[in-house]
């Protein structure tokens, strides 16, 4: 069972911006980070099992995943957390906003949209957070 990381799309002002972020990246991007994650070896798992994602956290909502590539050396003995440049929408989950990334479980992840869903815009956080404990999302 893979583990995931989470992080706040700092400074994203709509879905379609954090797109264009990644439009232009090439085959990967990269995100420095002070510290190795502890529990590096469950998100990037050596015996070539799936490895966990970067899911992105937007007006406190959980609404797309990278996957985590590997994690590297970075300059100034900082690490970089290395993800394929492409975004996978999800099922929108409330998540509260936090700084630097989090550890999220794999029963906790949501999961993909299909081909066929759409999550259309976004709801507020406060909103999403009520219907999810009403359970209608």
């Amino acid at each position: 069972m893979a583990l995931h990381l989470t992080k706040v799309a700092y400074g994203a002002t709509s879905l379609e911006e954090m797109r264009g972020w990644f439009a232009t990246r090439g085959d990967e991007a990269r995100l420095t980070t002070r510290y190795l994650p502890k529990r590096h070896e469950e998100i990037v798992p050596a015996d070539g099992s799936q490895p966990g994602s970067l899911f992105w956290i937007f007006k406190h909502q959980l609404v797309m995943r990278s996957p985590i590539l590997r994690f590297e050396e970075a300059e100034g003995g900082k690490t970089a957390i290395v993800i394929a440049p492409r975004l996978i929408e999800v099922h929108p989950r409330p998540k509260r906003a936090h700084q630097g990334w989090r550890y999220l479980e794999e029963a906790d992840a949501p999961a993909d949209l299909g081909a066929d869903e759409s999550a259309g815009e976004v709801l507020p956080g406060h909103l999403a957070a009520d219907l999810a404990r009403l359970g209608l999302v």
